[in-house]
């Protein structure tokens, strides 16, 4: 069927009145774009730009991926729909509708749907997947992406994104409807409670147990100030709340910012990965003279972070030193209390840094690799679960996210504000910065240095470019990069690593399609599409000496990727 086929079927069909008008509006290569495929439901669901088309977020495409997921749970058997599905959103515009059009797709099908009254996080989502015992989870959310897209992400009962034998069924089920225009919706919602008060306190009951020293919040808490804000998203409610439990009373909300609006007016992006998101926030802190600003993302899995430094000026933390201070300071305090276990690990994606892992090694604690994606966290922790070969002490990914324990099976922006306030208070006890506590450790350590750069690969030809620069990348051996030989190259698509010398061994990851480097002085590259946005992602990871010879060596390497990659 071609482009115009679906165009046709849709401009026949009766679609609500804003879709019905911009199908009108549309110019041909417009038509193209918004129907030349299904958006794509990857490994974190269906994620991209709300409109008119099958190629957008829209009620028809949230009540056909909703019909699949059914069928799924009709197949899978009554425990299944007994079992339901939890459905919460965040506050992006239609966030609400397609969350009961959600509920309506499947209470026609007669399966148990639990869902909020109102806007919550995407960590309280996963954590109330796991504390109802339910099959499955819906959270309506774009993340960080800006203001004109929208998702859908679905979440297995273990509460980490579905796996991918469960991503496939819902992909063929979608492929396997006939017409997307008549699928049933059951209006009265006979199977759908609505769950709030009694979830947000179980929720906050966890997050009660991430404080690692009580007595040091008492202490110090009260006296640590710092500036929050949710970024116009979900945080505000339950993270105020856990804020306050934890005893950290002494902060200042972003008003403007506090404010539920899909536009996320203050903001060019509501993503907290952008030094620009934290501006107004750092301005609160500057006049008050806050120690720290903390920022979460709209659907409040991601955070932020900016500290204040001997001059008043505030530094932005990357997701990566973010974590390494993180695990120092839980496994530190684990060391002093005698809590550290024998086997313990933390876990990590394979395009975040390594200065964690040293830490880590430091205390005797191994480091395990995943894919991109925290469902491969997730599954890691219920790996540790059932072997008990490992005890789970900490997960991240680059891109801010973390998860400190896995009461949540995804990354949860809650609890790091926890710990992370929790952090300045241990360091202004020392009479110190977050500055001074990560030189320190930079000292130790080595200067770690990261950056990840995406080139935009949109429109039809888009995935089909992305794919032929990979299949270039591995059909021409990298010898260099900059002024550094390539010791190894992974090729997580065939699951092996070749070194120089031409020996190869095999990966112990799921296939994916990365590709990563490792250099002589202990650096990295890697390369991945992403699997969510038209983007190829280039990550470098860089180790040294000193914090100039680390951004020296970015430079460098960032400079002969592009030209390599534009070539």
């Amino acid at each position: 069927m071609t482009y115009q086929d679906t165009l046709a079927r849709w401009q026949q069909a009766d679609l609500p009145a804003d879709l019905t008008a911009e199908l009108k509006q549309l110019s041909p290569a417009e038509q193209e774009d918004a129907f030349y495929q299904n958006l794509p439901f990857g490994t974190a669901g269906m994620r991209g730009q709300m409109g008119v088309g099958t190629n957008r977020i829209n009620v028809v495409m949230v009540t056909l991926v909703t019909e699949a997921l059914a069928a799924y749970i009709d197949q899978s058997g009554d425990a299944a729909k007994k079992a339901g599905v939890v459905i919460a959103f965040d506050s992006r515009h239609h966030s609400k509708e397609f969350a009961q059009v959600a509920s309506r797709v499947l209470s026609a099908h007669g399966i148990k749907v639990y869902r909020f009254s109102s806007l919550r996080p995407t960590p309280e989502l996963s954590f109330s997947v796991r504390h109802l015992k339910a099959f499955a989870g819906i959270m309506i959310t774009a993340s960080h992406n800006p203001k004109q897209d929208n998702g859908y992400k679905v979440y297995g009962a273990d509460g980490g994104q579905m796996v991918p034998e469960a991503v496939q069924a819902v992909i063929d089920g979608m492929a396997a409807v006939e017409n997307e225009f008549a699928i049933a919706q059951d209006e009265t919602e006979k199977t759908v409670q609505v769950v709030d008060d009694d979830l947000d306190n179980a929720y906050l009951a966890e997050v009660k147990t991430i404080s690692v020293d009580q007595d040091l919040i008492q202490k110090e808490g009260a006296d640590l100030k710092f500036v929050y804000t949710p970024l116009h998203g979900t945080g505000q409610y339950i993270g105020e709340k856990a804020l306050q439990q934890a005893g950290f009373t002494n902060y200042t909300i972003v008003k403007e910012q506090a404010e539920l609006d899909g536009d996320f007016p203050t903001v060019k992006k509501p993503n907290p990965e952008d030094p620009a998101a934290l501006s107004l926030a750092i301005e609160y802190a500057k006049k008050e003279e806050a120690d720290l600003v903390v920022a979460t993302d709209p659907d409040a899995d991601r955070m932020g972070a900016a500290v204040r430094l001997a001059d008043g000026s505030y530094q932005v933390l990357s997701g990566n030193q973010i974590a390494g201070l993180m695990v120092n300071y839980l496994l530190a305090a684990k060391k002093k209390n005698q809590t550290l276990p024998e086997n313990g690990a933390i876990v990590t994606s394979i395009v975040s840094s390594r200065f964690a892992s040293e830490i880590a090694k430091s205390y005797g604690v191994a480091t395990l690799d995943v894919l991109t994606g925290f469902k491969y966290i997730a599954a890691m922790i219920d790996r540790f679960e059932e072997k008990k070969d490992y005890t789970y002490l900490f997960g991240f990914e680059e891109s801010f996210g973390y998860l400190v324990k896995p009461f949540a099976h995804d990354k949860d922006a809650i609890q790091a504000l926890v710990l992370f306030a929790e952090m300045a208070a241990y360091y202004k006890e020392k009479g110190q910065s977050f500055a001074d506590g990560l030189k320190e450790l930079y000292e130790q350590h080595g200067y770690f240095e990261e950056k990840t750069v995406a080139f935009d690969f949109p429109g039809v030809n888009g995935h089909e470019e992305m794919a032929a620069l990979m299949t270039k990348f591995r059909n021409q051996k990298l010898e260099t990069v900059g002024d550094q030989l390539v010791l190894a190259t992974q090729d997580f698509a065939s699951q092996t690593q070749i070194d120089r010398a031409g020996s190869e061994k095999k990966l112990p990851q799921p296939k994916a399609n990365v590709l990563k480097y490792w250099l002589a002085d202990g650096s990295w590259i890697a390369l991945r599409p992403s699997g969510t946005e038209p983007k190829l992602k280039l990550y470098i990871g860089v180790v040294a000496d000193s914090q100039a010879e680390a951004d020296a060596k970015l430079q460098s390497f960032e400079a002969t990727m592009e030209e390599k990659i534009k070539a």
